[in-house]
């Protein structure tokens, strides 16, 4: 870091003055005084004199830049070389070191010239202009190198100055830039990975997996691309290093110089530190690394619980349905083969919720980041597992009573049907005799004995044995078969009775008759399923009458077929009928309703003894609270009038006209719609009031108004409604088409409404929106932004956090807006929109395809300058918003040619 900050502060280096460099008017060799003093020779150079300042100034500020600060201290020794110039040479070197040397001077050694007559002006000279010169430090003058070895060891001086120190000039100033570059490149680095390390800490997490897997991919890609600079600048390092050893390598006998040592001191820190940067770089990158595979992790485990929840919900809904316990063997028995399908249905779900939350608690185990988050998430998913088993295991407990109930039941109804059959099957003629009469007391005696099998004979023990599962329907039918039971016994006694009268003694002959039971039930049995030539007893005298339910159904579906056939009807065209007159009736109610609220709450805000009731915030407010209602009421009531509708009833065909010709009758509805949100917040602050309860008593209506104010925007969806039911059995039809248009039209007006109910939550807009043509789509989406100039912060970071904005597209513009949703006073939310940008429609282009997302595409601006990318919730919404996009662009485009 300090030798970093070193080059920071350094006004210059070698590649900004290598030409100046390479004229050699001054060196710096690497050799030091015996105080270890950096030696500066300003070799014999002809052209000294002409040398431009400020080359001079910036060569000599460069060469002191380069020993340590220590060195440095200890202070320059200068040697001048003037052995073949002149006296003048001598004086203006010594002047212009003297005025411009930036560095701290210990000594200088002037060389000078050898020639008698130089040398002895220059000896002259410098004691005439030696306090000329300004300088603090000794001025030696030598006659030759021999005198300068006498201050100077050779080993410290080059070959010009008869020493033994090697140096290359061209060597040296690559070294130099060598070192220099190396420096910047270790600077650049270590920018680049505090630039990456900070982007990667202020990046936000995705919310799901496509953008995390891409985050992750990204991330690793950069990362790759920095180690790879990493490897490049530690070799660069290492061969700038082995460079400068070369001498040391190439001969054992060979030693570095001070400058040298102090290279390669430098080379060997900026390493050092390059490694240290490496290391701090790879514990931040493992750390963001983990990091980003526990939330793609986290993501997967996301995305798979919401699977999977929607399963389980969808099989604890399905269980849920599974309410009936049965009327029947038969029923229960189909009820347990479903169940036993959902249960098998249901292995798979529950093996896959397992299997989660098992990896969830395997995630918290490995110590993730998001614990808080995944463990509730295990503890659903296990509860629901539970849930179901145990409802399963409930719902099995209650079918198999259902099933020991019913078969019960069953043979109980069967018992009794068989002991019935006896009866009437016991020939009186044959029972007159005393022989006959035994016969059948034994039959009877057999048959009684059969009944402890049936366990029936206790009420209270059979419901204790079943309370759990008997519902009112079963109740009763139980109690049905319990009083049969009691009936079939009664006369079974009264039988046995008569026949053992007759058994004990015959006095006379007896004439045949036709079969009298001595006692018939108190009731008629309900219809029941009998042997085969069973009659029953009547009630009501002694004659054997059959079961009179399965005729009186007969005569039901017979009297139901003839209408049927008799008017030529199928099923599509009573299907049909019976639509229209459930509009009819509802219509009718709907016009009653419009009346009631318009007569008994708008009308009395006008009456002078309740004006007293009335809130002061409510008072001249009648047309925010209840909009154009009166003029919907009129609408629909002179329609109600002319028996329009019942038109149709013969021709049902007729009904997608009706709705076609009133069209543009039926906006009135987008205007209402428009004035809800303030009739809402007005009734919100007046609805307890006084006068408002007194109205709906006088009404009596068991809801309070603001219920019947949303009659309007419930019955423009109950036309939608009504017209998809008639287009389902009119398919392929007369009329089909006619009903196709009147659905669509349909939906278009509600379209239209709702999308005006969001325009008008537009806030913050400058200008008038009634100006901007017509409202087209509407929607919210994910945008991400790019910016052709500037703006390097947002396309850096437009991948990773997506605005949320609210669309509106419009035929002369498309507005960007921000949804807000507040609470008002406990009540629901209510949303706004506030205004954030636009673009004209005229200036705009799409790309319809970004690659890599389906459900994206491009608005550009101003030729690409500006690009928003626009990410849709699903690929039919984006396609729906492209086609009316581009039918926007094509319709300019016609208009222009």
């Amino acid at each position: 870091t300090d030798e970093i900050m070193q080059q920071e502060i350094r006004p210059l280096v070698a590649v900004d003055i290598i030409e100046q460099l390479h004229r050699q008017f001054a060196i710096l060799s690497g050799g030091r005084g015996k105080d270890g003093a950096p030696i500066i020779t300003f070799p014999e150079f002809a052209g000294f004199s002409d040398i431009p300042d400020e080359d001079f100034l910036n060569v000599v500020t460069y060469l002191t830049s380069i020993p340590s600060l220590e060195a440095a201290s200890i202070g320059f020794i200068i040697i001048i070389d003037r052995r073949r110039d002149k006296w003048s040479t001598v004086k203006a070197s010594l002047t212009r070191i003297a005025g411009a040397f930036p560095g701290n001077l210990q000594l200088v050694f002037v060389l000078r010239p050898s020639r008698f007559i130089q040398r002895t002006i220059a000896d002259i000279g410098i004691k005439l202009y030696r306090d000329d010169f300004k300088m603090k430090v000794p001025i030696i003058m030598l006659n030759s190198v021999s005198d300068l070895h006498g201050y100077i060891d050779k080993s410290q001086l080059t070959r010009e100055l008869g020493g033994t120190l090697e140096y290359g000039h061209s060597q040296w100033i690559h070294h130099r830039t060598a070192i220099e570059n190396f420096a910047m490149t270790v600077k650049t680095t270590a920018q680049m990975l505090q630039t990456f390390g900070t982007d990667l800490a202020e990046t936000e997490l995705p919310n799901d997996v496509q953008c995390t897997e891409e985050l992750l991919s990204a991330h690793t890609d950069q990362h790759s691309k920095l180690k790879d600079e990493l490897k490049l600048a530690v070799k660069q390092g290492a061969t700038l290093l082995t460079c400068i050893r070369e001498p040391v390598t190439r001969s054992a006998n060979s030693k570095l110089s001070p400058d040298e040592l102090e290279n390669v001191a430098t080379v060997e820190r900026l390493l050092a530190q390059l490694d240290e940067t490496e290391k701090a770089f790879d514990q931040f990158w493992t750390k963001h690394h983990l990091k980003l595979e526990q939330c793609l992790q986290l993501r997967h485990f996301e995305h798979d619980f919401r699977e999977v929840k929607l399963a389980l919900d969808n099989l604890m809904e399905a269980q849920a349905g599974f309410a009936d316990i049965g009327d029947s063997v038969t029923r229960v028995e189909h009820l347990l083969r479903e169940q036993k399908q959902l249960e098998e249905k249901g292995q798979e779900p529950l093996e896959k919720a397992q299997s989660l939350a098992l990896h969830g608690e395997q995630l918290i185990q490995n110590n993730h980041y998001a614990v808080d988050s995944i463990r509730p998430k295990c503890v659903e998913l296990r509860r629901i597992c539970d849930d179901f088993t145990n409802e399963t295991k409930k719902k099995y407990d209650i079918l198999g009573k259902s099933l020991e109930l019913h078969k019960q039941l069953d043979k109980a109804s069967q018992w009794c049907e068989a002991g019935i059959y006896l009866l009437a099957s016991q020939a009186v003629d044959k029972c007159q005799s005393q022989e006959g009469a035994e016969t059948a007391l034994v039959e009877i005696e057999k048959f009684l004995v059969t009944a402890k099998e049936h366990q029936l004979s206790n009420p209270k023990e059979f419901y204790n044995q079943f309370d759990m599962i008997l519902t009112p329907e079963i109740k009763a039918n139980a109690q049905r078969i319990l009083q049969k039971l009691e009936d079939v016994q009664e006369m079974f006694d009264k039988r046995q009775v008569s026949l053992k009268k007759l058994a004990a003694k015959q006095t006379r002959p007896v004439q045949p008759v036709a079969p009298h039971p001595e006692s018939s039930p108190k009731r008629a049995s309900p219809k029941i399923t009998r042997p085969a030539g069973v009659v029953y007893p009547s009630s009501s005298d002694n004659t054997l009458a059959c079961d009179p339910n399965s005729a009186s159904n007969s005569r039901w579906i017979s009297h139901i077929a003839a209408r049927v056939y008799s008017q030529n009807l199928d099923v599509t065209c009573v299907t049909s009928i019976h639509i229209i007159n459930e509009l009819i009736e509802t219509e009718r109610v709907y016009v009653e309703e419009l009346q009631s609220i318009i007569e008994g709450y708008a009308s009395e805000m006008d009456n002078p003894s309740l004006v007293h009731l009335i809130p002061s915030a409510l008072q001249n407010k009648k047309e925010i609270l209840f909009g154009n209602l009166p003029e919907i009421y009129e609408f629909h009531n002179r329609h109600v009038e002319t028996g329009e509708i019942e038109n149709c009833i013969e021709n049902p065909e007729l009904l997608a006209r009706c709705f076609l010709k009133r069209k543009e009758d039926l906006q009135i509805y987008e205007k209402y719609c428009q004035n809800k949100p303030r009739s809402e917040a007005l009734w919100r602050q007046c609805g307890d009031s006084i006068f408002f309860q007194e109205c709906q008593r006088k009404l009596d209506h068991k809801l309070s108004l603001d219920a019947y104010l949303l009659k309007p925007v419930q019955r423009i969806t109950k036309y939608q409604l009504l017209l998809k039911e008639m287009l389902k059995c009119s398919k392929n039809s007369e009329g089909t088409a006619e009903l196709e248009e009147a659905l669509a039209t349909m939906l278009d007006i509600i379209k239209s409404v709702n999308d005006s109910m969001h325009q008008i939550a537009i806030t913050g807009y400058e200008g008038d929106v009634s100006e901007l043509g017509k409202l087209l789509m509407q929607g919210s989406f994910n945008v991400w932004t790019d910016h052709k100039k500037g703006h390097n912060k947002v396309k850096d970071l437009a991948r990773f956090k997506p605005m949320q904005r609210h669309l509106f597209l419009y035929t002369k513009i498309l507005l960007f807006c921000k949804k807000r949703e507040e609470n008002t006073d406990g009540h629901e939310k209510t949303a706004s929109y506030s205004f954030k940008n636009s673009l004209k429609m005229s200036t705009v282009g799409i790309t319809e395809n970004v690659k890599g997302d389906s459900k994206k595409f491009e608005i550009w601006y101003n030729g690409r300058e500006e690009v928003y990318i626009i990410q849709a919730s699903s690929v039919e919404l984006k396609n729906t918003w492209i086609s009316e996009i581009r039918k926007v662009l094509t319709g300019q485009l016609e208009a222009c040619r």
